[in-house]
């Protein structure tokens, strides 16, 4: 693994901005690599196998580069807690969630983290609720519905409808959880890669239970598509992106953080430009507009 990867030491190298822009960049197109992912393999399975794989490369680079992975108990129990949260039952009930809905619906129901929070920052550590980040989350959901209003007119009112709504309403949920966990172990102190890579461990311990508990059987698919996508997201979409992530959580807290997830639909969809041949309306033009406005709003700090 490159020693340049962005932790809370580089925060000279590498600024929120540029942070933010790693998260949105990679996970923006990690859509169109879980598009590989389902099928033959179980969706909770897996998630096991990435996140496993995201462990290991984490620990094998914090051993090489000399990082202790030794914690006292106590900390292992926030482990245990944010694997749970942000890498295991969280990305487990998205994967579900697709299964009764277009991603872009779960795009937009997943944007709403950035109102959780807030409200669990406030809740939880007393940090206030601006009039501008209120404004800036309003926009910037208001920006994802109209990306995605077509998919959102066509989904038919139903039980498999509803069931995959509140599966992507959980994993908001659990991930905003996972993100107030991972500002206490910050302000604990705790180093960010070796903690992640304990976190990962955790996640894909959690997932691998789950898979027990629904019998979803242990399968692996060999195939270009699937080991290539399996790589990308582990690689990429866990390794570089959630190091980029929990770096950013530090430095700007958990309600800018979660406006990542505002712009990676938007990505995603310049992506599916290119790829899918994806045609643009008003409307979608539009949504980037007020997007990109929320996240400029919530993201700009307030003048001394």
């Amino acid at each position: 693994m490159p020693s340049a990867l962005p932790e809370a030491g580089t925060r000279r190298a590498l600024g929120p901005a540029v942070l933010f822009a790693i998260c949105t960049a990679i996970w923006g197109s990690t859509w169109l690599a879980i598009k590989f992912q389902l099928g033959v393999v179980s969706p909770e399975v897996s998630v096991v196998w990435r996140f496993a794989l995201a462990a290991m490369v984490i620990a094998a680079f914090c051993i090489g580069t000399g990082r202790s992975l030794r914690f006292p108990l106590r900390d292992h129990a926030l482990f245990v807690a944010q694997g749970a949260l942000f890498f295991g039952i969280n990305y487990v009930a998205i994967y579900w969630s697709e299964q009764y809905l277009t991603s872009g619906l779960v795009a937009v129901l997943f944007s709403t983290i950035t109102f959780m929070s807030l409200v669990g920052m406030r809740l939880t550590f007393g940090t206030p609720i601006t009039l501008r980040a209120l404004g800036g989350a309003a926009l910037g959901v208001s920006g994802v519905t109209l990306l995605f209003l077509p998919e959102i007119v066509a989904a038919h009112a139903g039980g498999d409808v509803a069931l995959g709504i509140g599966f992507a309403l959980g994993a908001t949920l659990l991930a905003t959880l996972g993100n107030l966990v991972s500002v206490r172990m910050h302000r604990l102190g705790l180093p960010i890669f070796p903690s992640t890579a304990w976190g990962m461990i955790y996640g894909a311990l959690v997932s691998a239970a789950i898979v027990t508990v629904t019998g979803a059987g242990w399968t692996f698919d060999p195939r270009p598509p699937y080991l290539l996508s399996l790589a990308y997201l582990a690689l990429f979409g866990s390794v570089a992106a959630f190091g980029a992530y929990l770096t950013l959580l530090k430095q700007v807290g958990a309600g800018p953080s979660s406006y990542v997830a505002v712009t990676t639909p938007v990505v995603a969809l310049l992506l599916s430009t290119a790829v899918e041949g994806y045609r643009w309306t008003a409307l979608a033009v539009l949504g980037v507009v007020l997007a990109a406005a929320g996240n400029v709003l919530a993201l700009r700090r307030p003048r001394p």
